[in-house]
Order: C-alpha cells, then structure tokens, then sequence
C-alpha cells in the first residue's frame, strides 16, 4: 500500500441481490484529502461507508484504511476514526450532555473542554434531553461525537442534513480545520453543491458503482457552457463555430446558440468578429454533469 494511500479498496462488493448493494469498488483515498461521495438515495454510498466501518460483512474484497484491515483491525480503527451514521439512534430520558460525556468515558478521555468547545460552536444546549431535540440540534450531537475524541479519519454519512445555513458553515469550517496536519475526510451527500464546496476530489456512486471520479479541477475541464448571443446584423456561420469547438449550435433569426466544454476563448474570438448585441454564458453544474453521466 503506497505511503500517502489512507484508504483503499480492492473489490469491494457487497450484494444485497436485485443489483442492490456495492459493487467491484476499486478506489484509493489519500491523506489530507476531503473525499465526497455523491450520488441519489440509494445509490450504495451508505453500503460503502458501513463496510469501512465494519458494520456489514463483505460479499468479496477488502479495505485498507491507514495502513490497517478494515475487518481484522475493526476496533482499533474504530478508536481512530469519527463516524457520523445516516441514521441516529435514539437515547430516551437522557440529556445531549450526559449521552457525550458516557461515549468519552467510554473512550477513557477525561478532558471535557474540547466537548464544550465544539457544543458552543455548534450552538447546542448540553443540558436538553436528546428525545426533545430538534432533527437538526440530535445531527448536532452526532457530530461532536465523531469529532470529539480527535480521530485521526472522519467518515460523515449526510453531515448537513438538518442542519441551517449557518451551522453549515461552521461544519465547514471545523472540517477545513481538521484536515491541516494530513488528516483525511469521506462525506457523502446526494447534494452535490454540499460536496462541491469542501471536497477535493469527488466521486459519482450510482447504482452500485463508481462511474465517474476525478478532483474539482478535472471535473471543471468538462464542464459545459451554453452559449447563446444576438447578433445587430451579420452571424457566424456554422463551420467557423463548429472549428472553434462549438457543438449543439442552432440558430434563430439573429440568434445562434452553441455548447462549449472547457475553454471557450476560441468561441469568443469568432463572436467577436460580429457586432454582438447580447451575450449569454452559463457554465452547467456538477450535479448536471453528473447527471448528464448518469443518462449515458
């Protein structure tokens, strides 16, 4: 396993039957990187997240993660990471206050201050009882338990879920704050803007597999512009776009519309040899190009 490799899969397949599951994932994650999964509800992002954790037994494969075996090493990794499931448990007639300090006792640690620090940044009340709170203030609790203990990895499983805008933020930021130093992230989400904002490589799960991968820059290469300008008098003719990379291009009136994808300098230069009364770019999104993979 390559030094700089946090976590890797060989294979890794766990089938439910009826194409359901996760299937011949091959994926190398490496330290210091903020890692997304994206991809609709059902998609196998969460099958993904509980082997790694050890929660189900794979059909076939292995995980490596920090130099350990996902299975033969499940719970001295387990004291090394932070999980935050996809679904939380409920705990009755106990405060958020009492359920962290029981799972930090649990852990042997015996300084609380970080626990307070992150209860304040996530405006949390310790004194509640966990069955009165809010969907969002009980994803608040997950949260500072995945955090609290200072884990070398973070495994979310939909971190933003419930939470408002502002509490989003902070979580960004405590996620930017964790990664210095090396250590790495996985998050999933099927909001792709939410996995936009923070990842540094981001990969497309859908229907069990992995069909697109590739950093932010890469996927920014193949990203699409549709283009459309209005011309006073005279338009570009077809092959003049065509060779400057144009695609999907129709025309209306003194109106011609076209795709770029990457650059569209060359697109611009041609345009510019007309008199140009409006002009219109939209890039199209991730989740678009996603999308677009999806349907092919």
């Amino acid at each position: 396993m390559n030094n700089n490799v946090a976590i890797q899969c060989m294979g890794l397949t766990k089938d439910y039957g009826s194409r359901q599951g996760l299937f011949d994932l091959n994926l190398e994650i490496k330290y210091g990187e903020v890692f997304g999964l994206i991809g609709p509800n059902g998609a196998g992002k969460s099958t993904f997240i509980k082997l790694l954790m050890d929660l189900i037994i794979p059909t076939k494969g292995l995980a490596r993660i920090l130099g350990l075996d996902s299975r033969e090493d499940s719970l001295e990794l387990k004291k090394i990471i932070g999980y935050l499931p996809g679904e939380l448990m409920q705990f009755p007639s106990v405060t958020a206050g009492y359920l962290l300090n029981l799972l930090l006792n649990m852990r042997g640690i015996e300084d609380r201050e970080y626990l307070h620090t992150l209860a304040n940044r996530l405006q949390l009340d310790l004194s509640r009882k966990f069955q009165d709170l809010s969907h969002g203030n009980k994803q608040k609790v997950a949260l500072i338990q995945a955090f609290m203990h200072k884990p070398k990895l973070l495994i979310l499983d939909e971190p933003t879920l419930g939470l408002d805008p502002i509490i989003q933020r902070e979580l960004r930021n405590m996620i930017q704050e964790f990664k210095v130093g090396g250590n790495t992230v996985i998050l999933s989400s099927h909001v792709l803007s939410e996995v936009e904002s923070i990842c540094t490589r981001i990969a497309l799960i859908h229907e069990g597999s992995v069909i697109k991968e590739g950093s932010l820059e890469d996927l920014r290469s193949e990203r699409i512009h549709k283009i459309s300008a209005i011309f006073a008098n005279e338009i570009p003719a077809k092959p003049e776009l065509e060779a400057a990379g144009a695609s999907s291009i129709e025309f209306e009136n003194r109106t011609v519309r076209f795709d770029m994808k990457g650059s569209i300098s060359k697109a611009l230069e041609v345009l510019a040899k007309h008199e140009v009364l409006e002009l219109d770019s939209r890039e199209l999104s991730l989740e678009e190009v996603f999308f677009s993979e999806v349907q092919s």
